[in-house]
């Protein structure tokens, strides 16, 4: 099955997801600058969020680089993917109106930690399909971010429920460790 249709089915999701995020931020009442620091809060978790949505589209699109077919365990991994990606605008307005409270930043954590799973499930059903000497196993290795990131999504769930900022800490850490390119799976497909 060939993977066009996958690809540009996520690109849509992404795209659906990113636009529902920042109808989320709504146009202040006042005409000064006085006017948009209530906004703060909802600015700050909107950007967190849409570099997040970025990362994953980012990853995504170097990962189906290395997809020579499609199947069924394929698409349907990739659809638990996107399930857990198309909650992101829920947490993010919810942890933007309640100024990152405790329990929507827990919840938060857990959409990104399972979003984490998500795309390793689908890593890995890439990789049971293509097998062990695939573009994609090559290319990633031992995967060291992979491993790390939900070990500090845990912390910061759990850190949510008496430390919100050492949970955003967490999250933003993550975001940051996968902002740099990972050039990994462009090296391996130039060098073939």
């Amino acid at each position: 099955m060939n993977k066009n249709r996958l690809e540009a089915f996520s690109d849509g999701v992404l795209a659906i997801i990113i636009t529902i995020m920042v109808l989320e931020l709504k146009v202040p009442e006042g005409k000064d600058l006085e006017s948009l620091l209530p906004l703060f809060p909802k600015f700050l978790s909107y950007v967190m969020s849409f570099i997040y949505v970025g990362i994953y589209w980012n990853n995504h699109h170097h990962m189906m680089h290395t997809v020579k077919r499609v199947t069924g365990g394929i698409l349907w991994t990739n659809l638990h993917l996107l399930f857990w990606l198309s909650l992101f605008p829920f947490v993010t307005a919810w942890i933007g109106e309640n100024n990152f409270a405790p329990f929507p930043m827990t919840m938060y954590g857990i959409v990104l930690l399972m979003a984490a799973i998500a795309y390793f499930v689908l890593q890995s059903q890439i990789l049971k399909n293509h097998g062990p000497d695939s573009v994609l196993s090559k290319a990633i290795g031992s995967d060291l971010k992979g491993k790390i990131s939900p070990i500090l999504y845990l912390i910061g769930i759990i850190c949510a429920n008496f430390n919100t900022i050492i949970a955003g800490v967490m999250y933003i850490a993550v975001a940051l460790m996968w902002l740099i390119p990972d050039k990994r799976i462009e090296k391996i497909i130039d060098s073939q």
